[in-house]
């Protein structure tokens, strides 16, 4: 085989793969509604329902109520770990996981903590 179309296979193939690899790590913004509906992970951005039962454990999942930001909709978060350290300060949070069992389960929570990026005195 000629070295020219082998390095060409190779060079394909490759190409291929990292394709392939970063369709796969990209997970979607989207609202609570469409997380219900999706099948894939997603990234779910909200605040902390204060008019919900309060965050807690349950089993080894930490469970609490996240509140979409523009349409007031709400769902619950289950998340599998213990509670972060900075939850009670957060701002905004963000789920990344996928809806199950009319829950969304989260692998990862992202805190937005507001005191983080304002100036120390």
């Amino acid at each position: 085989m000629n070295r020219k179309i082998l390095l060409a296979l190779l060079l394909l193939l490759f190409v291929g793969y990292a394709g392939w690899s970063f369709a796969d790590s990209v997970t979607p913004y989207v609202g609570i509604e469409e997380a219900r509906k999706s099948s894939s992970n997603v990234q779910v951005k909200g605040l902390l329902d204060k008019t919900a039962p309060a965050p807690h454990m349950e089993d080894k999942d930490f469970v609490f109520t996240l509140q979409d930001e523009d349409t007031g909709e709400t769902m619950l978060v289950r998340y599998h770990g213990a509670k972060p350290d900075q939850f009670d300060q957060a701002h905004h949070i963000v789920a990344i996981g996928h809806f199950q069992d009319g829950a969304f389960g989260a692998d990862k929570l992202l805190i937005k903590c507001p005191s983080k990026y304002e100036q120390q005195k």
